[in-house]
């Protein structure tokens, strides 16, 4: 829905820079491009973080279901390490070598 609405606020902007400015049309071409960048930047950057989430919430949910994870060289499971969820980091368990040890769940892959 946020991207139609994206589309129809771009086409009101250009109907308005055609009929309603006394731009050149070279300062009108700068201005599109201008705003294509923009609108193809912030289009490839909501594309990236869905897919940085997606991973994210994969590597939790594997995390759940007691599997290992890699994360810098270390293997985390839910013997040595407790999912803190608010900051999605795991911090080593009292008692076990990794203790206080945090690790960012985006450091991890699987």
């Amino acid at each position: 829905m946020g991207y139609i609405f994206g589309l129809v606020v771009t086409a009101l902007f250009f109907a308005a820079m055609h009929y309603f400015t006394e731009l050149t049309k070279k300062q009108k071409i700068t201005i599109s491009a201008v705003l294509f960048a923009i609108i193809t930047s912030a289009t490839a950057y909501n594309i990236y973080s869905a897919k940085e989430q997606e991973k994210m919430l994969d590597i939790v949910m594997r995390f759940e279901q007691h599997k290992d994870i890699e994360c810098n060289g270390i293997t985390v499971n839910d013997a040595n390490f407790s999912l803190s969820v608010g900051t999605y980091t795991f911090i080593g368990k009292k008692g076990t070598p990794n203790y206080d040890q945090m690790i960012s769940v985006s450091e991890c892959s699987f």
